[in-house]
């Protein structure tokens, strides 16, 4: 059937890309020249009489050229051999690796990781989007190990892979614009046992597990996922790879506040991982009082401020935002003291993390979505009649749908009052927890490698 996709100028290496996952690798494209959003309606009426339309009906009136298929090396096959430099070098170019150097994959390598994981080293987890790749515990003992990952992480790499999967978490739009990156938080007693980090310093690196289980994913996103620069990852402003995140289990038990593996529907005591993506995030420093009441009003006012065009997933998804607040230990306990719960907290966060409607409605028409007007949405059904309860303007409105689309982790140095806002990049990494499931004999192999 013929056909002609009409794709931003930006975008056509992407959709090249993209149309090969599918397998759909000469499927039409006719280019639309510049950026939509960024010209007049002239501007860009000019260019698609001038240009595009051209191309369209050549698309829908020529035969396309044959595709040509695309060869890659099996799973199990050796692709080079070398010394450290010239493997480096190797997966360098042929853009295996994240341009820091790479633990060379080799097979005794690979199978030290792979007996840490029970199962069939080639049984397929899931289709990794876009590239429709199969995801193994082979290929994720690959990245793994090319990671700087220790054999022993391997339970968290699996867990951290099938939660990648879960079509909830959206891995398709891991190379938004946005550039949002994903943050990785572990829960259970495998933080001590494979020393993660938790107190001072959480998300630097300088810790082995935190450091190499965090780049194992941006890898895994590139070699299997397809993720590539300047291809299918179209991010216009980049992160870097988030070091993983350990929440302090210690600290929670002593205020009796629940872990996040339980918020995410584990019993306490699981190990889990969570994965979420964020477009940024900003210190709140010197969270100063004594009492709840002193301290919250500043850390809703730091979640105001990381939110804006991320709106639009509160607006027009279904209300899909999650803002991030990570708590240091002390200023969690000094609410705790209080009698405050950590749905107390959420609470507030939802009463007082505000803005002014004709702020929220402004943002979207920023961002080019004019049609997005609160009280229309609410006479439509889209949004809760709470974000149109009169016609002021500046009526105060949430950022989000209900107290608990906040999330709240404990962690960090346990004697420093400082906060951490993430912005939310809505269903483009939407938060999502996998169990990690530790092999029959992990006890003992645990204290083999030690």
């Amino acid at each position: 059937m013929p056909t002609s996709s009409l794709v931003s100028e930006g975008f056509v290496r992407q959709a090249t890309a993209t149309c090969v996952g599918l397998g759909l690798p000469n499927l039409q494209v006719a280019k639309v020249k510049g950026h939509p959003g960024a010209q007049s309606a002239e501007e860009l009426r000019r260019n698609i009489l001038d240009a595009t339309i051209e191309q369209v009906i050549a698309n829908l009136t020529q035969m396309p050229a044959a595709a040509k298929e695309l060869q890659e090396p099996g799973a199990h096959e050796i692709v080079f051999r070398g010394g450290f430099d010239a493997v480096n070098r190797f997966f360098y170019e042929h853009e295996y690796s994240d341009g820091l150097p790479i633990v060379p994959p080799t097979r005794e390598k690979l199978e030290s990781f792979l007996r840490y994981s029970d199962g069939d080293p080639d049984e397929l987890l899931g289709v990794a989007m876009p590239d429709n790749r199969a995801a193994t515990r082979w290929s994720i003992a690959v990245n793994g190990v090319m990671a700087g990952c220790r054999p022993e992480y391997m339970p968290v790499l699996v867990a951290l892979v099938e939660a990648m999967l879960d079509p909830d978490y959206g891995n398709e739009h891991s190379g938004n614009s946005q550039g949002g990156e994903t943050l990785i938080v572990l829960n259970g007693p495998v933080i001590k046992e494979l020393e993660f980090n938790y107190v001072q310093g959480v998300l630097r690196d300088g810790y082995q597990a935190n450091s190499s289980v965090g780049r194992f994913l941006r890898l895994y996103l590139r070699n299997v996922a397809g993720f590539l620069p300047q291809k299918t990852d179209k991010a216009t402003f980049g992160n870097n790879w988030r070091v993983a995140a350990a929440e302090n289990e210690d600290a929670l038990k002593s205020i009796s506040w629940e872990p996040n593996s339980v918020e995410m529907g584990y019993a306490a005591g699981a190990n889990t991982v969570t994965i979420a993506r964020y477009t940024g995030g900003n210190v709140i420093s010197s969270v100063s009082g004594g009492t709840p009441e002193e301290m919250l009003p500043y850390l809703a006012d730091a979640l105001v401020r990381q939110t804006s065009w991320q709106l639009l997933y509160t607006v027009a998804h279904g209300g899909r935002l999650r803002p991030l607040l990570v708590l240091s230990p002390i200023i969690a306990e000094t609410i705790a003291k209080a009698g405050w719960s950590k749905a107390d907290v959420k609470r507030y966060l939802f009463d007082h993390a505000r803005m002014p409607a004709h702020q929220f409605e402004r943002m979207q028409r920023w961002a080019a979505r004019p049609a997005w007007n609160l009280a229309e949405q609410v006479r439509l059904g889209n949004i809760p009649a709470m974000f149109h309860e009169s016609d002021d303007p500046d009526r105060m409105v949430p950022l989000v749908w209900k107290p608990d689309d906040f999330m709240i982790l404990v962690t960090g140095d346990p004697l420093r009052n400082n906060a951490y806002a993430f912005g939310h990049n809505g269903t483009c990494g939407y938060p999502v927890a996998r169990e990690v499931k530790l092999p029959k004999e992990w006890k003992q192999l645990l204290a083999a490698r030690r």
